[in-house]
């Protein structure tokens, strides 16, 4: 454990980080620092959002192959959200394989996520990857043995330094090429022994994302972009099969326990040398939606159930009203100063300038009955905590325990990069749960998968998803038989969104607010902040070409 405390310059002005990588999507944050902590900032969305409107006039059913290409990344989230959203329109319930199916699919997708942000997203902005060449193989053996029950050799990480001396020494860099580790830097504090450990399970982890992503292709048919969903159900009959459930169970066990034995030690060693990130990064307000229904349409069925945390305050959840979730354009570059309920939601594009403090960013502003809220796995622990729910209990606990720290410390950074990592076990738990509750229901005789049911010529409906990155709502309004509003409240909008028409920041811009800098020209410490709410700007904008239906193609000077 540490007690280092992040440095701080005496810089004041303005730092631009534009673009922002590690993300998906096209990201830009502004902050205005004043000895040294950052002032005020801004989070800006810089390409036009607008699949909305590609969807109107469009057969109610093709809508999730059109939102699940919102992002390369959340592909199942969104064809599962809009094929909800029809559901709820069309008000049927789905026979119990097909809710076993979708909840395994979503817990191999947080599985996956969380690994490839811990590792290939996040992990950098703490790791120095050139100080592991400085390391003691023998020493680096020693620290990992007593901190995992699946320990790496010491000729393992020799070979990873190796290669990693190679890769250096041919001056290749790729994504390490003028990074804020290289050459040294005041805010990164672990040892070059933790630091060539972290730069191993890096390695690893880019290939074991691939068995998650293999795992959910068993049902899904291909990964990303599943084509198994129909509203009604799922269509892949021969998931039912003994041999590709097994096959399933064979690649969920091996990310289980990398999660287990990798991840979770990894969480532990980077925590214990970051406490000091427990006073920065903390938002006010939290929302989750729940997850893993037992009945479709019954948010109240979830297995983590819905609700919100006001003002950190840890002595009561409250419930969850869909009706009080509204958008607000006032500070986007949209037409319109009033907010909207989602079903009453407009898209229409009004830029300004590059540069805007008052209409600033392509992502609107959702609000929870006038609440900037924060989604996403430190949402969905800290409700799934306080309502009792015994998996999140003991595995949160567990890690607090671990790094001597208290729940109010998760109000941070730290505690919503520890929060993901929980939240990676409580779902390697969960998958396996479902898995054995899917394999006896099969095992009873039932190979009911979908129902049929026409689609409505009128009506409207909502699907909540909670995504491995938050709270994700299609809202569908039907006439005629087609899709005459079609409005999708990301969880990314919900955390890096502008401010509303109250002037209340967003999640991050809050966030954001006291965070020190040690170097103006290297301000890694912006970085960790953004990137531990796992942005994804592309669901958030979308541009295309109304003539030609083509993507534009921009190239950033």
């Amino acid at each position: 454990m540490s007690d280092k405390q992040t440095p701080q310059s005496a810089f004041t002005g303005p730092i631009v980080i534009d673009p922002l990588t590690r993300i998906e999507g096209h990201l830009r944050i502004e902050v205005e620092v004043e000895e040294g902590r950052i002032k005020d900032a801004r989070s800006v969305s810089t390409l036009f959002r607008g699949l909305e409107n590609i969807l109107i006039g469009r057969d109610p059913r093709d809508v999730q192959h059109f939102t699940q290409r919102t992002c390369g990344v959340c592909t199942y989230s969104h064809a599962l959200a809009s094929t909800r959203a029809l559901e709820d329109a069309m008000g049927i319930e789905l026979p119990k394989n097909a809710t076993h199916i979708r909840n395994l699919m979503l817990g191999m997708l947080f599985l996956h996520d969380h690994i490839v942000h811990f590792y290939q997203l996040h992990a950098l902005d703490f790791v120095d990857v050139t100080s592991a060449l400085a390391a003691d193989p023998a020493r680096a053996a020693r620290l990992s043995a007593s901190i995992s029950p699946r320990p790496d050799s010491a000729e393992t990480l020799a070979s990873v330094q190796t290669k990693l001396k190679n890769f250096v020494g041919s001056g290749q860099l790729g994504p390490f090429a003028n990074a804020a580790f290289l050459g040294g830097h005041p805010a990164y504090y672990l040892d070059p022994e933790s630091n060539l450990i972290a730069t191993a399970h890096y390695l690893e982890a880019l290939r074991l994302q691939v068995k998650a992503a293999r795992a959910m292709a068993v049902f899904g048919g291909k990964n990303p972009h599943p084509q198994f969903l129909v509203a009604g159900g799922v269509t892949c009959y021969d998931g039912l099969r003994r041999e590709r459930i097994a096959e399933f169970e064979g690649l969920y066990k091996e990310v289980r326990d990398f999660v287990n034995q990798v991840y979770l030690p990894d969480l532990l060693m980077v925590g214990g040398a970051y406490k000091d990130w427990t006073a920065f990064g903390g938002t006010s307000n939290f929302m989750t939606f729940g997850e893993f229904p037992g009945k479709e349409r019954d948010l109240e069925s979830r297995w983590l159930k819905p609700g919100l945390v006001y003002a950190r305050d840890l002595s009561r959840v409250i419930a969850f009203d869909p009706e009080k979730i509204e958008e607000h354009v006032r500070h986007s570059w949209y037409e319109g100063e009033t907010a909207r309920a989602p079903f009453k939601g407009e898209t229409k594009p009004l830029f300004t300038h590059m540069g805007d403090t008052d209409r600033y960013s392509w992502m609107k502003a959702p609000r929870y009955d006038g609440h900037a809220v924060e989604t996403g796995p430190l949402a969905h622990m800290l409700v799934a905590y306080l309502q009792g729910q015994p998996d999140v209990q003991s595995a949160l606990d567990a890690t607090l325990t671990a790094l001597n720290l208290k729940p109010a410390d998760l109000f941070s950074t730290l505690g919503r990069t520890a929060a993901r990592g929980v939240e990676a076990a409580v779902m390697a738990k969960r998958v396996g749960d479902e898995l054995e509750a899917f394999k006896a229901n099969v095992a009873s005789g039932d190979t009911t998968i979908v129902t049929d049911v026409p689609v409505p010529q009128q009506g409207e409906g909502v699907g909540f998803v909670s995504a491995p990155r938050g709270g994700l709502s299609h809202w569908i309004v039907i006439e005629k038989g087609k899709v005459a509003n079609f409005q999708l409240v990301v969880p990314s909008t919900w955390n890096l969104g502008p401010r509303c028409a109250n002037g209340l920041r967003s999640a991050v811009e809050e966030a954001l607010v006291g965070t020190p800098v040690a170097d103006p020209k290297r301000p890694v410490e912006i970085l960790r902040t953004v990137h531990s709410f796992d942005p994804c700007i592309a669901c958030g904008v979308h541009v295309i070409d109304g003539q030609s239906n083509e993507t534009h193609m921009f190239r950033v000077l």
